[in-house]
């Protein structure tokens, strides 16, 4: 699994006109799910995101995690992280999970984060989507579930 992590202030998510989540403090998620990623490896990055040391502390140092600033998580599927861009002009997206692969472990790891105590909101998988978000830093920053 591949993540782009980016500390926000503020974000939504809209899919034909309907906002389907929105979130004030904490984390936009763009979350992509390559062909052999497993329920451990979204257990591995929910547990590296909620509890990154990315949030300032009162000395403005990067010290406190998602946790301890009681900040929420915007989930946003990507199958466009896998796309390979290296041939060509148009990317190729051999790498991304087919839909339904990639949807249930999508679920698995919004849910691990859930269970964490975390408020996650999410878009549509699948649909076309607006996202907006004011970036904190910014700080952005990717993740992968594998070495």
């Amino acid at each position: 699994m591949r993540v782009v992590v980016q500390r926000s202030k503020s974000a939504s998510v809209t899919v034909a006109g309907e906002v389907t989540g929105q979130i004030t403090k904490g984390l936009v998620l763009l979350v992509g799910v390559t062909h052999d990623d497993k329920v451990e490896d979204a257990a591995y990055l929910a547990d590296k995101i909620v509890n990154l040391r990315i949030f300032d502390d009162e000395d403005g140092k990067m010290n406190l995690s998602l946790l301890d600033v009681g900040g929420e998580i915007l989930s946003v599927s990507q199958f466009t992280l896998y796309g390979d861009c290296r041939k060509g002009r148009r990317p190729n997206f051999m790498d991304a999970a087919r839909p339904e692969q990639a949807v249930e472990l999508y679920e698995v790891f919004n849910n691990l984060l859930r269970e964490k105590g975390i408020c996650v909101e999410t878009g549509r998988f699948g649909a076309m989507m607006d996202v907006e978000l004011i970036n904190d830093g910014p700080v952005t920053l990717i993740l992968e579930s594998k070495s």
